[in-house]
């Protein structure tokens, strides 16, 4: 009689907890499975494109809710880079693209480029990809590395913000030249790079 007193008194938790996850449910929205979506300008531009295995949309918000994105950004209707995170939230009507998680950034132009970061952040409404946490520009010759940088998309240029490490690779892919700054910025178009530091002298290490 006890035990059958104990199921009784456990029942009612169980499908208390069930209706509360279906309430949740209701107030997140819609899951979709292998979700593509294109977003335009409203002159009719191309400005990127989403894949996703699984999304979560809320009516109520307007925001989708990405797992294992993979995203392609555009430029006069050419795909510039590809963008993979482990998940990723597009919110503000479409103009908030935000991705988290070994963000990986590979040029489509220039192909041995190459950025990483912990979060991705890019209001559609400016032309500047900001990254942050463990950010590491690499392609086949150079290593940049900070904490924070910012991708101007309009005059391809990478703003690297203190501290920045910049690595030179010898013929061996092993590091040559070593240079640590307050600032860096990396022009994609001529693959230079500039350094700044307001206070502090820039140091440099050369290896032999």
């Amino acid at each position: 009689m006890n035990k059958i007193y104990k199921l009784l008194f456990i029942i009612p938790i169980i499908i208390a907890g069930c209706k509360a996850i279906e309430n949740d449910d209701k107030l997140i929205g819609q899951s979709m499975d292998n979700l593509n979506l294109n977003i335009f300008s409203n002159e009719g531009e191309k400005l990127f494109a989403i894949k996703s295995p699984n999304s979560i949309y809320s009516n109520e918000n307007n925001t989708f809710k990405l797992k294992k994105t993979i995203i392609n950004l555009y430029k006069d209707n050419q795909a510039e880079y590809i963008i993979s995170s482990n998940k990723s939230k597009l919110s503000n009507n479409n103009k908030l693209l935000e991705l988290d998680g070994n963000v990986l950034v590979k040029s489509l132009i220039n192909k041995g480029d190459k950025l990483y970061a912990n979060s991705f952040t890019w209001n559609i409404l400016n032309s500047e990809y900001l990254l942050v946490g463990d950010v590491k520009f690499e392609n086949n010759s150079i290593t940049l590395s900070s904490n924070k940088a910012i991708l101007n998309k309009d005059n391809n240029i990478i703003e690297f913000f203190n501290p920045v490490k910049y690595k030179i690779k010898d013929s061996n892919n092993k590091k040559a030249f070593e240079i640590n700054s307050e600032n860096a910025y990396y022009n994609i178009n001529n693959k230079s790079v500039i350094f700044r530091s307001k206070d502090k002298k820039v140091r440099s290490k050369i290896y032999f």
